[in-house]
C-alpha cells in the first residue's frame, strides 16, 4: 500500500477566498450585511473601501425591491487573484435592476448610480428560479504606504506653518 503524507510546508492553499451568508431580507439584514463585509474584508487584509458602499447598496436594494415575505438573501464576496467580486441574491428574478436618473428632488434612485461609479463592472445573473444575482466587480490595490514623517518638526500657526526653533 503507498501512502502519502503531506505536511504544513507543502499544502496547497487556494488562492481564491469566499465568503457566503443568507439574511433577513429586512433593513436590519442588509446593515448586518454590510457590517460583515467589512469584518471579513478585515480579516483578510483587504480594503473595505469601495467595497462597503457597493454591498450597502445591492442589500438595501434586496431587501426593499427583492423582498418576498419569509424569503431571504445571500451575501457571497469572492477574492479571485486581484477580483474581489460581490453578489447578492434575492427572490424577485422577474425585478431586474436597471439604472436611471432621478430627478433632482428625488429621495430614492441613485444606489445603482453609485454601483456603477464604484464598480469596475456589474451586472445581473439569472439563478434558480425565483432567484436572481446582482454583482459587481472591483480590483483590489495595494493599501496605500504610510505618508513619510517631515523631516523637520512644525507647529501650526493661523494658516502656516513655522519651522520649530532649538531655544
Amino acid at each position: 500500500m503507498n501512502t502519502e503524507t503531506v505536511g504544513p510546508d507543502t499544502e496547497r492553499h487556494s488562492p481564491i477566498r469566499n465568503f457566503s451568508v443568507r439574511l433577513s431580507s429586512t433593513p436590519r439584514g442588509a446593515r448586518l450585511a454590510r457590517l460583515l463585509a467589512t469584518e471579513q474584508l478585515r480579516t483578510w487584509g483587504l480594503p473595505s473601501d469601495p467595497a462597503e458602499h457597493i454591498v450597502a447598496e445591492l442589500t438595501a436594494n434586496a431587501a426593499t425591491h427583492g423582498r418576498v415575505q419569509g424569503r431571504d438573501f445571500d451575501l457571497t464576496l469572492y477574492v479571485i487573484g486581484d477580483t474581489l467580486r460581490i453578489e447578492v441574491t434575492d427572490t424577485r428574478a422577474e425585478l431586474l435592476p436597471c439604472t436611471r436618473r432621478p430627478a433632482f428632488d428625488d429621495e430614492s434612485g441613485r444606489g445603482l448610480l453609485l454601483v456603477e461609479a464604484l464598480a469596475e463592472r456589474w451586472g445581473t445573473a439569472p439563478g434558480r428560479p425565483p432567484r436572481k444575482t446582482v454583482w459587481a466587480e472591483v480590483g483590489l490595490r495595494p493599501a496605500p504606504a504610510p505618508a513619510p514623517a517631515p523631516s523637520n518638526a512644525c507647529f501650526g500657526g493661523t494658516g502656516r506653518l513655522f519651522p520649530r526653533t532649538q531655544g
